[in-house]
């Protein structure tokens, strides 16, 4: 099943560019072809196409809004991204399959990367929304250094992930429904003490995902395995 993401108002849907390049050149979709479409914010829709180009495809909704049923957590993951951003990006592909709302990346004082190209990363969750049969897309944010997430979270329960011997929370022991959580994934160098201090006075709790030291990207996705069980 191909689906695209599309603007829709009223009885029309308006393919992203990318969609419809995709469409009319790699599907090679014609005019009165039966499509199915997404809006981003949770909504399924059937339609037509009545114009197809490599530029703009435009259809007109035969049913829906028809709306997914909503996760009942909210899972927003800040990391630290890879020195090598393939591992990172494999990490986002799986994450938003199993699902997760909101993505942002960490600059650390260990950071082995400070450069995110957002515009790709876009297109990998778009891809993978669309091959796991969702309608919402997760919330991307750029990069931003560890005080900016820290200092503006407004998540109902905010964690931070590190290797220092501390009191820790078991992910095993965590609530995720019917709340927000800011889950913080440093790099492969660990959250330096400065960084997990300014953590914890900003009401951060400590968070143990196990015992095996995990790479940086392994760590992500288990957290966001985890939300999805214990939810």
């Amino acid at each position: 099943m191909n689906i695209f993401i599309a603007t829709v108002q009223n009885k029309t849907a308006t393919l992203t560019s990318e969609e419809s390049w995709h469409c009319a050149k790699v599907l090679r979709k014609k005019t009165g072809d039966n499509i199915q479409l997404i809006d981003g914010n949770g909504n399924f829709y059937e339609g037509v196409l009545e114009i197809v180009s490599d530029k703009k495809c435009i259809a007109n909704v035969l049913s829906g809004p028809k709306l997914q049923d909503k996760r009942k957590y909210y899972l927003h993951l800040a990391i630290a991204p890879t020195k090598q951003i393939d591992r990172i990006e494999w990490m986002i592909e799986k994450a938003v399959e199993i699902g997760i709302d909101e993505i942002s990346f960490i600059a650390c004082k260990n950071s082995e990367r400070t450069v995110i190209k957002i515009d790709r990363i876009q297109k990998i969750v778009e891809s993978a929304v669309k091959q796991s049969l969702q309608a919402y897309l997760p919330k991307i944010n750029d990069l931003k250094t560890f005080k900016e997430i820290v200092c503006s979270s407004t998540a109902n329960q905010n964690l931070i992930a590190h290797c220092y011997n501390s009191e820790k929370e078991n992910i095993k022991q965590i609530e995720f429904n019917n709340k927000s959580t800011l889950v913080l994934i440093g790099p492969e160098g660990d959250f330096s003490l400065e960084e997990v201090d300014l953590a914890v006075k900003n009401n951060f709790k400590a968070l143990s995902i196990g015992s095996n030291r995990l790479r940086t990207e392994t760590a992500g996705l288990y957290v966001c395995q985890a939300a999805s069980l214990l939810s």
